[in-house]
């Protein structure tokens, strides 16, 4: 029997090709979308980046879930007390504030993703960046009040480049 011949086994080929082109899709996709390495606490996490209202939203509505390597950087173009909505949000989640000096002001440990809230949270100290990280970083990370983080948003990878 011969490949060409044989319409099974080419369906089974053309299935196969589709199958890696998701699978690929899916593990590059973070990779293209604009990014930065971020340290904090005592991780190091490949952070995917939003600086507009509408990139933070969709950044949000968008992220299905985060391995614990990953995080949610939202920038802002000043300090103020930002408020976070977990409406939207798909997974379950600690919520880090820092200062335009990049350090930590406010920590909300496991807000919970849940779809019927309008839930809010909002930092107690003015801040200018937030970090969404897998609920249980925080604590097992040791990113307190004061840590640093260390980022240069000057130099974002990615199309679009934030």
């Amino acid at each position: 029997m011969s490949l060409r011949k044989d319409p099974m086994a080419w369906g089974f080929i053309g299935l196969a090709l589709i199958l890696v082109g998701i699978a690929a899709y899916f593990v590059l996709l973070p990779q293209l979308q604009p990014h930065v390495t971020m340290h904090v606490g005592d991780g190091v996490y490949t952070a995917q980046v939003a600086k507009t209202a509408t990139q933070r939203s969709a950044l949000i509505a968008e992220t299905p879930s985060l391995r614990d390597s990953q995080a949610l950087l939202l920038i802002y173009g000043s300090e103020e007390k930002w408020m976070v909505n977990v409406k939207d949000l798909k997974f379950s989640a600690d919520i880090v504030w820092l200062g335009k000096d990049k350090k930590v002001v406010y920590v909300v440990k496991n807000a919970a993703a849940d779809s019927y809230t309008d839930e809010q949270f909002v930092s107690k100290q003015n801040a200018q960046y937030v970090i969404l990280l897998p609920a249980g970083t925080v604590t097992k990370k040791s990113i307190n009040i004061d840590s640093e983080a260390a980022f240069d948003e000057t130099h974002i990878e990615g199309w679009g480049q934030g």
